[in-house]
């Protein structure tokens, strides 16, 4: 890349466009010439960085570009922004969500030159085979630091060095991992060997960084709300002196810490593994526990309007078909109906809400600020607040897409509005979720005030990433006294240091973590590649001179975060005393998973079944349905060489391997509820698989299926019997879903490769035979199934007596009762209007 003296001129960029920021081309250049790790403070520009190694790939390399990042609404932020940047024309800057449909996402990848993307929508793409990544010379992974687990950018960063030509990665993260062996994990996942960081400390850096000041506020619970805690406190340690009864636990005390929950769940585990019955009992009793914790969290650090809203949608989960005996037994405990009855006749406020007023009465009045964010991990306390803060101030919500019980999201128009209008000065107070937290480009503030303080490192950096970009700003954690608020503040601030300095110690042991991951990473990118490696080992990267900055920092919400995100809640015993200290020992957390808490972000699930390929014929074909998703299954078979990939929305079973093979999967647990499912039972699945398919497969997947729920084992290979015999589906078992892979892999290649047989989606059998159409009309009849329909049929010999006889003569055959009879009788009687 060549020193500009002023501005940016250079191919497919706008003219002086973006400001002149050395150390953003410094970052450029190395990341042009090797897959780079880019690790920038937020609100500096990792964005242009991007951008500019964009459009020298698109310039030297050709091909196309795919930015990815977590949410709608960062997408097409990102997308608003090359479009403004780049001399290209717009069409050809295409924008790929769940909003776009699959057929139509197809056809605008053939054409577009960069397309920016939410990464499950890519995902689905790649395993449904509408898209290929062969042409993609620019790949970006905005917030990298999520690229582990099972996030989809670990499988797009596989599947991207594996088919593509000429690949280039780029990741950017202003807070990439907690550790070392954090940020080599990122690294090894998405295929980076490079290693940039810029921090604060840096000269060139500096001088667009302000300070900001952090402060913390203590607020008093009322005496009401503390009754409504202990009234809960009191069924918590009963609970736990019956899991102390069953060995799995020492204490009965309420604030005992997630991680040994967490223990807990895990001995329970072993105990229904080695099929003891108190085992189930007592898992029931660990997830009763798990809803009163988070009920008491709602009322110590929310606000009791929420775990009203709580309650309430526990009531309904307790009066729904299929609830759980934790929830029914919770609803109808007399303390929790005390406590439920407090929270209602509660006509005060949490102490909190009257602080942040006179927070933003300080910072927006006295001190003549212009704006400020209220940042809350509930939906239910956000709407509160925003009802409360407009009798004094301009305020809006700013929250997700996906609706709650009692609570209805925002589009992603919606929220781009909003923020719009934040900007411009139309409103002073946004109360967000987690959904502006990550580095939505969010103007610069005056004032964010957490509601409660957040216990990682990551996410905490990320929201006061918001003020202090080019003025002094504020940030104030508020803080209930003796409540979770204050473990959570504590670890939080040990963290964000521990972060800091290893942000320094990141820049100093780049060399040792390139080294590390540079050797296996390399290795792991010529296994993708089939042994060709295209990044050039050679060279570190010319140092370029000063470069322009986009308009802020553009980041990433919060998806799929629950509660205290990756780290979740712990007790007070464990962390107040010690963690004050900032003792570097103190244990870490885990979720909360209750997922009571504002979840936001993008799912991208609502795919419609239209497929449209990559232009790939030859192979053998998977067909999946869209819903399997969730498993591996499907991202393991379109990695396989020789398979291909398609996803549908299918009317029956979960995968197809031919025109006759359908498989229906089910876990063990799975297979067990849905014995006992009244809204759709596994017969009824079952029997439209084989009325559909010739040859239906049940796969069974896991061990241990005698041991789930408290059910006869007898009543399990009953249903194992009727599926072979009555239905006449195989029933094959797995031990997990890499076995379950490779079982749907071997049955797809027999039957197209040995047997030469096509796939055929939505194919009927071809070849029913006169008793099967006999049996199929027969049971078609006020959902009769294949058993009864067989057994009329023997009764009176033909179709034409069955729709013939009388009432009297149905109740003569063995399994038609009254009611049977009576439907038989009313279908085939009845006029038809």
């Amino acid at each position: 890349m060549a020193t500009e003296a002023a501005g940016i001129d250079r191919p497919l960029l706008v003219d002086d466009f973006l400001q002149r920021r050395r150390y953003q081309l410094q970052l450029a250049d190395a990341a042009a010439d090797k897959h780079t790790l880019v690790c920038l403070p937020t609100g500096l520009g990792k964005t242009t960085v991007s951008l500019l190694v964009t459009v020298e790939r698109l310039h030297e390399a050709g091909g196309k570009a795919l930015f990815l990042a977590p949410t709608k609404p960062l997408v097409q932020q990102h997308a608003d922004f090359y479009r403004e940047a780049l001399e290209i024309p717009d069409d050809e800057i295409v924008v790929f969500t769940g909003d776009v449909k699959p057929d139509d996402r197809a056809a605008l990848w053939d054409d577009a030159r960069i397309a920016i993307a939410t990464p499950q929508v890519v995902e689905n793409d790649l395993v449904g085979n509408r898209i290929s990544l062969r042409d993609v010379t620019h790949l970006t992974f905005d917030e990298c630091h999520r690229a582990t687990g099972d996030y989809a950018y670990v499988y797009i960063a596989e599947r991207y060095h594996a088919d593509a030509a000429d690949p280039l990665v780029t990741g950017m993260s202003a807070s990439p991992g907690g550790d070392t062996e954090e940020i080599e994990t990122v690294c090894e996942n998405l295929g980076l060997v490079n290693v940039e960081v810029m921090t604060e400390e840096d000269a060139d850096v500096d001088e667009y960084t302000h300070d900001t000041d952090v402060g913390w506020e203590q607020v008093t619970l009322p005496d009401e709300v503390l009754a409504i805690r202990d009234a809960l406190n009191e069924v918590i340690t009963d609970r736990l002196e019956k899991l102390k009864q069953l060995g799995v636990t020492n204490t009965t005390n309420p604030d005992l810490s997630q991680k040994d929950l967490n223990k807990m769940r895990g001995q329970l585990k072993q105990m229904m593994d080695n099929d003891q019955s108190e085992g189930y009992k007592g898992m029931s009793t660990h997830a009763e526990v798990m809803k009163l914790r988070r009920a008491t969290e709602l009322v110590e650090t929310q606000s009791v309007e929420s775990v009203r809203r709580y309650f309430e949608r526990q009531r309904e989960a307790a009066r729904s078909s299929g609830a759980s005996k934790a929830s029914q037994r919770m609803v109808a405990d007399p303390k929790v109906r005390e406590a439920m009855r407090k929270a209602e006749s509660f006509d005060g406020l949490h102490p909190k809400f009257s602080k942040a007023r006179i927070l933003l009465a300080e910072t927006l009045g006295i001190n003549e600020g212009e704006r400020a964010i209220l940042f809350t991990e509930s939906r239910d306390t956000a709407e509160a607040l925003v009802e409360f803060l407009s009798a004094s101030f301009d305020v809006r919500k700013f929250v997700g897409q996906g609706d709650k019980d009692g609570s209805d999201g925002m589009s992603q128009k919606q929220q781009q509005e909003t923020l719009d209008e934040f900007k411009t000065g139309k409103f002073e107070v946004l109360v967000s979720t987690s959904v502006a937290e990550e580095g939505l480009d969010v103007p610069e503030v005056d004032l964010v005030c957490f509601y409660e303080p957040v216990p990682t490192a990551i996410r905490s950096i990320q929201r006061k990433g918001r003020t202090g970009r080019q003025a002094e700003g504020k940030v104030v954690v508020l803080m209930a006294e003796d409540t979770r608020d204050e473990a959570f503040f504590w670890i939080s601030r040990r963290r964000e240091k521990k972060m800091a300095s290893q942000l320094a110690e990141l820049k100093e042991a780049t060399d040792d973590i390139e080294e590390s991951v540079g050797d296996e990473g390399q290795a792991g990118l010529d296994a993708f590649a089939g042994g060709s490696a295209s990044e050039d080992d050679s060279g570190e990267g010319s140092s370029g001179d000063d470069q322009g900055e986009t308009e802020g920092e553009v980041d990433g919400d919060d998806e799929g975060e629950i509660g205290g995100d990756d780290e979740g809640d712990a007790g007070l015993t464990d962390f107040a005393a010690e963690a004050r200290e900032g003792e570097d020992d103190v244990d870490d957390v885990e979720t909360e998973a209750d997922g009571e808490t504002e979840v936001e972000g993008e799912t991208d699930a609502g795919d419609d079944g239209v497929v449209a390929t990559a232009g790939v014929d030859e192979g053998v074909e998977v067909v999946v349905d869209q819903r399997e998703l969730d498993s591996s299954i499907a991202k393991d078979l379109s990695t396989r060489d020789g398979l291909v990939t398609r996803l549908e929305t299918l009317a029956v079973g979960d995968y197809v391997l031919s025109d006759r093979v359908a498989v229906e999967r089910k876990s063990a647990a799975d297979f067990v509820d849905s014995m006992l499912d009244s809204d759709r039972s596994m017969f009824e699945q079952v029997g439209e698989l084989s009325r559909a398919y010739a040859r239906p497969v049940m796969v069974v997947e896991g061990t241990n299926l005698y041991g789930q729920r408290d059910i006869d084992p007898n009543a399990i290979r009953g249903a194992l019997a009727s599926l072979a015999v009555d239905f006449d589906v195989s029933v094959l078992r797995t031990e997990g879903e890499e076995d379950t892979t490779e079982l749907l892999a071997t049955i797809a290649k027999r039957e197209q490769e040995t047997r030469d047989r096509e796939v055929s989606v939505h194919g009927e059998k071809t070849t029913k035979t006169r008793a099967e159409q006999q049996e199929y009309v027969v049971s078609s009849i006020a959902d009769i199934g294949p058993v009864t329909a067989r057994t009329l049929l023997e009764h009176f010999g033909t179709v034409e007596a069955v729709m013939t006889a009388p009432e009297d003569d149905l109740l003569d055959v063995d399994g038609v009762g009254p009611v049977t009879a009576e439907r038989i009788r009313e279908v085939v009687g009845t006029e038809y209007e």
